[in-house]
């Protein structure tokens, strides 16, 4: 049985891929950030992490050309600091990867429950699971191009958006109330600012899951810089112009604790008879189901890769006969997010809402990620210097620089305003790290990588 993955990917797939994990938490999500910030207030917020992802992007594409692994920023940090290394990365790579998609699936089940208000939305989250596992189980090809297709679609309704709701817009109703604790910029406000850092940072989280598929790219030392470099650009625009446009079409804080603040900003506007409104529920569901299916392929091919060099059960590395894709990796995946869906019937946190707590832990993980990953940078410009490297990231030592030290405040943010969920994350690093000390004689025996070492 094969254990590589087909290299099928060509750049407009890969960028379909990029933009497409992300493109969901323009349409949810982020307006939990109103909550706490405020308009201003989260509008700094954003502009704050906005400037991070950009920096570490660029610096992140140097990465994930040189080492193009399915096991992403775990095969970067695997390399640059040993095996201890790869766990940290691939650790957070899990928690982002696998907390993520509960999360989409219930904005998933709130945007079907507004046509179909007597079913719980939990259980759409739950069939979307089971729908979208069995469409990567079935190719990374097919995978591929149907996420292409529901990203394209996802990005014009984005903008159909704006254009509706532009008559409807003012100034006045987005700047009102804008800063935490009042009209003015003070202390509560800046308090805000950074504990509603997670819900910006949801605004661009799992764009760098595109390297995950690089092992499936072909002439990955192109197709990667391409994707990633048009993808940010593209998901910097569209995140500032929904969060804009959506705050001044009346008062945003009736739209700054839900899971479906476009429909019901468009309802300000159109009225909830509108077709512009129903389009919105139903082809918004393309923004979502991007960014569910594209994760689902991410986690799936970080479990397939930790798996692989021994940091998981072996069994989790096997590909199916038939399609040749890591199917047992993407049933875990799932069953660990389907208890997350459900959770909420016996464990609450911080009295916030199921979905921001998940939001939350997912951020945890991307944040420690993105740390490691810099880190790795770094490294291994000084101990590989010799490494081929067909892109480098510009402004070098600038631009990892900057991304380091802005996710290191981020970080700092979000351990101050969740310390429920800071130690839960800590308990389940606990946890994989006895088992990882536990299991060095898997990684022994697992087949050799040449990525994964100089």
């Amino acid at each position: 049985m094969s254990s590589g993955l087909k290299k099928v990917l060509g750049p407009f797939q890969l960028w379909g891929i990029a933009v497409g994990l992300v493109i969901s938490g323009e349409y949810f999500g982020w307006s939990y950030g109103w909550n706490t910030a405020g308009t201003l207030g989260f509008l700094v917020a954003t502009l704050l992490v906005a400037t991070m992802y950009t920096t570490f992007i660029f610096s992140f594409t140097e990465l994930s050309t040189a080492i193009p692994h399915a096991g992403g920023p775990f095969a970067y940090a695997r390399r640059a600091f040993g095996p201890t290394g790869g766990f940290i990365a691939g650790f957070a790579t899990l928690v982002e990867f696998v907390f993520a998609p509960p999360a989409i699936s219930l904005a998933i089940g709130a945007y079907l429950n507004v046509q179909f208000p007597g079913i719980n939305p939990k259980w759409f989250a739950l069939g979307a699971y089971v729908l979208f596992i069995g469409l990567n189980w079935v190719g990374v090809g097919i995978a591929a191009a149907f996420e292409l297709f529901v990203t394209v679609l996802a990005i014009v309704e984005l903008l159909v958006f704006m254009g509706v709701v532009t008559p409807g817009w003012t100034l006045a109703n987005f700047t009102a109330n804008g800063w935490a604790g009042g009209d003015v910029l003070n202390g509560a406000a800046v308090s805000g600012i950074f504990a509603s850092i997670p819900f910006a940072i949801w605004f661009f989280l799992a764009i760098e899951g595109a390297a995950m598929a690089a092992e499936e790219a072909r002439d990955p030392h192109r197709t990667i810089p391409i994707a990633y470099t048009t993808g940010i650009l593209t998901l910097v625009l569209l995140a500032f112009g929904v969060m804009i446009f959506a705050g001044g079409v009346g008062d945003w804080r009736k739209l700054a604790n839900i899971n479906d603040p476009l429909p019901q900003a468009m309802k300000v506007v159109v009225g909830e008879n509108s077709g512009w409104l129903h389009m919105l529920v139903w082809i918004g569901l393309f923004g979502l189901i991007a960014s569910f299916h594209g994760i689902i392929m991410g986690y799936s091919r970080q479990i397939f890769a930790l798996a692989r060099a021994g940091y998981l059960p072996g069994f989790l590395a096997a590909l199916s006969p038939r399609f040749n894709t890591p199917h047992r990796a993407l049933l875990a995946g799932g069953v660990i997010g389907i208890a997350a869906i459900f959770s909420d019937e016996w464990v609450s946190f911080g009295g916030q809402t199921l979905t921001a707590n998940i939001v939350t832990m997912s951020v945890l993980g991307a944040i420690v990620m993105y740390l490691v990953s810099m880190a790795a940078l770094f490294k291994l410009r000084a101990s590989e210097p010799g490494l081929e490297r067909t892109y480098r990231a510009p402004f070098y030592p600038v631009f990892p620089a900057i991304a380091l030290l802005l996710g290191l405040v981020c970080l700092g943010a979000m351990i101050w305003f969740n310390g429920l969920l800071t130690l839960l994350f800590c308990g389940l690093m606990a946890l994989a790290y006895a088992y990882f000390r536990a299991t060095a004689a898997q990684r022994h025996a697992a087949a050799p990588d040449a990525m994964l070492s100089t």
